[in-house]
């Protein structure tokens, strides 16, 4: 006899669900029964639409990859607008939420997920790596502008955010950083390299 409930819009719903599960649960948990319980569906329906678990989590980290180069593109066009270290303070807030700390963690946790994302053409860590080449063009924007220094190395800025900004939201299960510890990051990392307008 059939479980579960028919599905609209089946991968959208898995993903949903399976995001559900990371943040409640974290990475550990998340298996395809936990995400088909989860979604309220026989576990035959995941498979009927992805080779197996890892190709469903590959394309999940997809998803997000797209939400996070679609954030750091509006980054960059809002170049030449407020203040410098205050964007990049709140670029790095939303793209450190806890779904994309939880989905970095997953990624570090599957030999297989990382396969699969390597074949698909996602190399380093996934999510970082997207925010990190965001970041960056943000930073050329703003140096064009002369807001940056125009010898700033943007290419060792932008990774050394990224990594610094991870290492304040990483413990998945602590409250986030408040804002101003992340500004006291961005300011360290990026002080010397801003310039004050006219200057």
């Amino acid at each position: 006899m059939p479980t579960g409930v028919h599905l609209r819009n089946v991968r959208g719903q898995l993903f949903e669900a399976a995001e559900r599960v990371l943040l409640r649960d974290g990475p550990s948990a998340l298996t395809s029964r936990a995400v088909t319980d989860e979604a309220n569906c026989a576990k035959g329906v995941l498979h009927r639409h992805f080779a197996d678990f890892d190709a469903f989590l590959a394309e999940l980290v997809l998803d997000r990859v797209r939400t996070v180069d679609a954030r750091t593109a509006a980054l960059r066009d809002a170049a030449g607008t407020g203040d410098v270290a205050d964007r990049l303070t709140e670029a790095l807030q939303d793209l450190f939420g806890p779904l994309t700390v939880s989905v970095v963690a997953l990624i570090t946790f599957r030999d297989g997920l990382r396969a699969r994302l390597r074949e698909a053409g996602l190399a380093g860590i996934p999510l970082a790596a997207q925010a990190t080449t965001g970041i960056a063009a943000y930073l050329a924007a703003e140096r064009e502008r002369g807001r940056v220094a125009g010898n700033a190395d943007i290419d060792t800025l932008a990774p050394t955010l990224v990594g610094a900004a991870h290492l304040l939201f990483a413990d998945r299960t602590s409250p986030p950083p408040p804002a101003a510890a992340v500004r006291r990051t961005v300011t360290a990392v990026i002080g010397g390299a801003l310039r004050e307008p006219g200057a």
